[in-house]
């Protein structure tokens, strides 16, 4: 009755008539009013793009005739159209640092459909105060803020689902703890093992080195609202010189708005499972700057019998000041926290047998906190010459306790595994950039230098724990004296017989630093028809850990990497929209310093070699990008905060193909879709041979989207992964693939006032988002056993919402 009630309700929204807004495009006209009658008039219109065949917008088109003059603007899709007297006219296309150019046509001759080359001078991006990647396409993904205002988001996997690209991510504990990202055939963790998914936001860093539940963990990006999003941009692969730590398998870089469109924006929503989110802003119009100050709050229980109990609020704001044309300063800053109960991962072949829901639990006291403050600095200044100097810095101070229970009662039979890991951290960055476009060889060039800085202070460490109280060595302090292990005297209130191998205990203060500087060039040839790309990048970090639990494991240690990069792109002919291209690029992802210093024959950071070569072809209504990838991993050594343990890994290799394409099938319908598919993926030089485990092969996603009539935009969304291995050796212990239908609708009710409906999982597939293959007990008295543990994906859900614009548009 629920989904009937949403599918009436939405056919309802769809036939109610709304006044539709001038499109983008139309043009303006600045001389006498014309005739259109046929004889007299002709449309001129075409295809704006760059000599890489991609669509270029906010190009202002001048048409200059005898009788006066019209001007339009190149549209989201690079399009223009204005209509002009049948006499000879002169097309002049400018735009921000681009190469401005001029196309006389005859009174005969054909002016509809034209495509417009134009060369870029410095790529659009670099005019945000925020340091981003040069535009190295068709390596380079965007994504816009359209689908970010038009869907209802409840948690952090539905944002990082949007991206797409081959990124598969999965819940853990059903909402409060970072995601498990899988990519080109790897398992990353949290986001910072096998090289990594770097994920920055205004250019800092997500990513957490050595952090107590794991390298790189992505649990910051809670802290991000999607109502402020403005770009994202995805990297498929360590190609540019300006990304260092964790981005062997790409970067993702989120940046937000500066300002809103309109002065106060509330939205309110409420669905399944007792979610309710609130998201209000208030941007007022002010003379030569922009600003924002907005807060989001989350709560949901999500479909578990031990209810989430989800708490989050977010606290974002940001001022830019506009010193001059070419001058600006901006602060932004960001406050958050996060509380939760969770499930945890449980094992599945008790669900299978009936004894265990699948949303059921085992230890009801999973769970965490987390709190969080960053504040951030951003200085841009361009000269009159289009060299362009950013200066941009941060302070962050964090908060984390995760309360886990993996094993169940495998390790202590009578009060059962759970463990506190904790981490407390400071940290500083510092990142500049400088940009000096030229002409080398009369040929347009870019050559971009920069540099950053990183400090971490890290209070981590990981207490036995019952109940959220890391007291359990202490309690069970009779059994102790069995295990005949090593005294712990130096911790704080733990008795003196505790022992490490019964009671895991780790508590450290840790201090890593990275330094890093690189330089990149870029230049087009034979009039744009070849791009060539080289860039070098140096990182070094030093790992210092004072260990109090175990001094012996106390240290520092240094580390350092060069990486290159390469790319060279080819169209062969105006008339083909066509691009071939080559990408390379080495990645590197630091160790846990806990690790590095313990073990001084392993590696302190661990490269990716990543080889592409593809073609990308664009049309005003098709697109279409495929490419072969290769990559290669070094060695690395793993620190698992989890049982405090070193994994070793040696050297592997992965290959396969993707392809990604989008259809604009009439004026208001477009389909899209993209497929990763990794053909092998294992650790070389190994007889028999061992494979990479723990990973789909096949990551698919589809999109067809139905906007622009009447106020309605609709959306329904497809996601696909395939089985995969989570056993290097045995081929036969899989976890389960899924297929899940999403589906978001929304239509503007009034200028000020519009609806919004989503619904996850549109056909109530039943699957498990993260499955992981270890031993656990699950009672006391029962056998160790090795099985698959998994966390259930959301059910059907119903999420509806309105959104307010307030006080008009400014």
């Amino acid at each position: 009755m629920q989904k009937l009630s949403a599918v009436v309700f939405s056919l309802a929204l769809f036939i109610c008539p709304t006044t539709m807004a001038q499109s983008p495009g139309q043009s303006s006209q600045s001389s006498k009013p014309q005739s259109h009658a046929a004889t007299d008039t002709r449309l001129v219109s075409g295809t704006i793009v760059s000599q890489q065949n991609e669509l270029v917008t906010k190009v202002t088109v001048i048409a200059l005739f005898a009788s006066g003059e019209q001007r339009t603007t190149s549209d989201a899709e690079g399009s223009f159209s204005l209509t002009v007297p049948r006499e000879p006219v002169t097309l002049k296309f400018e735009g921000k640092n681009i190469t401005s150019i001029e196309r006389t046509i005859s009174a005969d001759e054909a002016t509809e459909n034209l495509q417009i080359k134009v060369d870029f001078i410095v790529q659009p991006i670099h005019e945000s105060v925020v340091i981003v990647a040069t535009q190295l396409e068709p390596a380079i993904e965007r994504r816009n803020d359209a689908i970010y205002k038009n869907t209802l988001f409840g948690r952090d996997d539905q944002l990082l689902l949007t991206l797409n690209g081959g990124i598969n991510a999965g819940q853990h504990e059903g909402g409060g703890k970072s995601l498990e990202v899988r990519r080109f055939g790897y398992n990353l963790d949290h986001g910072g093992v096998n090289g990594g998914l770097k994920i920055l936001v205004d250019d800092i860093q997500q990513n957490q080195g050595t952090q107590g539940h794991g390298q790189g963990y992505l649990g910051s990006l809670k802290s991000l609202t999607p109502e402020l999003v403005e770009e994202v941009d995805i990297i498929n692969g360590p190609f540019s010189a300006q990304y260092g730590d964790f981005s062997g398998l790409g970067v993702v870089h989120i940046r937000q708005k500066e300002s809103l469109p309109h002065p106060l924006t509330l939205r309110l929503q409420g669905g399944s499972f007792n979610t309710f989110r609130t998201f209000v802003a208030y941007s007022p119009e002010l003379t030569n700057a922009a600003s924002f100050i907005a807060y989001e709050g989350s709560r949901s229980d999500g479909p578990f019998q031990n209810p989430l109990r989800y708490r989050r609020d977010n606290l974002t704001g940001n001022y830019t000041r506009r010193l001059g044309e070419r001058e600006a300063l901006g602060f932004k800053l960001n406050v958050a926290r996060n509380n939760f109960f969770s499930s945890g991962q449980i094992p599945l072949d008790e669900v299978a047998a009936g004894r265990l829901d699948r949303f059921g639990f085992i230890d009801p006291d999973n769970g965490g906190r987390v709190r969080s403050g960053t504040l951030g600095a951003y200085y841009r200044k361009e000269d009159i010459k289009g060299n362009i100097f950013k200066l941009d810095g941060f302070v962050s101070r964090s908060l984390f306790d995760l309360f886990s229970n993996f094993t169940f009662f495998m390790t202590d039979e009578e009060f059962g595994d759970e463990i506190q890991q904790h981490d407390s951290r400071l940290q500083e960055g510092v990142t500049a950039q400088y940009l000096h476009p030229y002409q080398l060889f009369g040929q347009q060039a870019l050559f971009i230098a920069g540099g950053n800085f990183h400090d971490n202070q890290i209070n981590v460490g990981l207490y036995p724990s019952i109940g959220r109280n890391p007291n359990r060595a202490a309690i069970t302090r009779s059994n102790l004296n069995d295990c005949g292990g090593s005294n712990n005297p130096d911790v704080p209130g733990l008795p003196d017989d505790s022992d490490t191998p019964c009671f895991l205990l780790t508590d450290a203060r840790a201090h890593v630093t990275n330094a890093a500087g690189y330089v990149q060039q870029g230049i087009d040839l034979f009039r744009g028809r070849v791009h060539l790309e080289g860039g070098l990048r140096y990182d070094y970090f030093r790992f210092r850990v004072d260990d109090i639990a175990q001094p012996t494991f106390s240290g520092v240690r240094g580390g350092a990497r060069f990486q290159p990069k390469a790319t060279i792109s080819y169209t062969p002919s105006d008339r083909v929209p066509a691009t071939f291209y080559f990408n390379y690029g080495r990645g590197i992802a630091s160790q846990d310093a806990r690790g590095v210093v313990r073990d001084l024959s392993g590696p302190t950071i661990s490269t990716t070699d990543f080889y592409q070569l593809g073609t990308s072809h664009n049309t005003k209504r098709f697109s279409l990008s495929t490419d072969l990838f290769l990559i290669d991993q070094s060695n690395q050594q793993v620190y698992i905060p989890d049982d405090g343990s070193i994994e070793f890994a040696g050297p592997s290799r992965t290959y396969g193909f993707e392809a990604k394409t989008s259809v604009q099938i009439n004026r208001y319908l477009a389909l899209s879709g993209g497929l990763t598919q990794v053909s092998n993926a294992f650790y070389r030089g190994t007889r028999p041979r061992i494979y990479v485990d723990s990973a789909p092969h096949t990551v698919a996603n589809a999109g067809l989207t139905f906007s622009g009539y009447r106020g309605f935009t609709s959306a329904l969304r497809y996601r696909h992964i395939s089985n995969y291995r989570l056993d290097g050796e045995d081929a036969s212990i899989r976890a389960a693939g899924h297929d899940v239908l999403d589906f978001s609708l929304a239509k503007r009710i009034r200028s000020w006032t519009s609806f919004n409906l989503s619904i996850d999982n549109l056909t109530n597939k039943r699957y498990f988002e993260t499955q992981n293959y270890f031993e656990s007990r699950l009672r006391s008295g029962d056998e160790v056993t090795s099985r698959i543990h998994g966390t259930p994906g959301y059910p059907f859900g119903v999420t509806v919402g309105f959104t307010f614009h307030l006080f008009g548009e400014k």
